[in-house]
């Protein structure tokens, strides 16, 4: 036991002193290091700083002195009655314009027969256009109205609830030159069919050889519809109709 104690003993401030010298070498050696890092870092900081102060820094505003005066420091106005007169003008003797004078016409002389219808007799005229008649109540009748129609344009849009139909077709006549020469074609006719159904005007709107056109407007104008209608009411329009000639229905025509 006591061989024991004496070498516990012993052994104790041993072990103690065995970390302490390798301890304070590392604490001197961590220490320098810190205090690098840290003066680094507030190098760091502070540079940034004065950086962003320098970059941000404004030109500086040159400044402008006012000064500012009494009106009682102005002193009086300056005079204007020394300023001199303008010079005269010597103004030549009157000239007469040649140009733009009036010359006196004489009157025009009307015949004794002519007169002037006053307001009450053009009042009185009755209108040319509409005959009137009234009875004892004081109403008044219209027996004749005169109505003006225009004609459709080509390019004008017709509603309409019923197109014309074809009643009768007229097949055009082949021209004699076109034979001879042994010429072939197509005319495209725009027809305007009547409130009757009858062609008022035909008009070649397309053709491939001008030595058909005569011959496709008139067998146009030979041809019979049915009129359009359009609120129950005939209307006129515009329909196109192809004229082909091909020299194997020359003889038919």
């Amino acid at each position: 036991m006591n061989d024991e104690t004496s070498t516990s003993a012993t052994l104790e401030p041993s072990a103690v002193q065995y970390g302490r010298p390798e301890l304070k070498k590392a604490f001197q050696k961590n220490f320098v290091k810190g205090m690098i890092i840290s003066v680094a870092i507030h190098a760091a900081v502070i540079g940034s700083y004065y950086a962003a102060k320098y970059l941000t820094e404004e030109e500086d505003i040159p400044t402008v002195s006012v000064r500012i005066l009494k009106y009682s420091d102005l002193g009086p106005p300056p005079s204007i009655s020394a300023v001199p007169p303008p010079p005269a003008l010597s103004v030549a003797a009157s000239v007469k314009p040649s140009i733009g004078v009036p010359v006196p016409v004489p009157d025009a002389e009307a015949t004794a027969d002519q007169t002037i219808a006053t307001q009450a007799e053009l009042s009185a005229t009755p209108s040319p256009a509409l005959e009137q008649t009234g009875d004892a109540s004081g109403n008044v009748q219209i027996q004749q109205d005169i109505q003006i129609e225009d004609e459709p344009g080509m390019d004008a849009f017709i509603p309409v609830e019923k197109q014309p139909q074809i009643v009768k077709r007229v097949i055009p006549k082949y021209p004699d030159m076109a034979i001879r020469a042994g010429l072939e074609g197509t005319v495209w006719v725009k027809i305007l069919v009547d409130k009757d159904g009858m062609p008022k005007k035909a008009v070649v709107i397309k053709s491939t050889a001008e030595l058909f056109n005569d011959e496709a407007v008139k067998a146009a104008m030979g041809f019979v519809f049915t009129p359009a209608v359009m609120n129950n009411g005939p209307v006129k329009v515009w329909v196109s109709i192809p004229f082909k000639f091909t020299l194997k229905n020359a003889s038919a025509s």
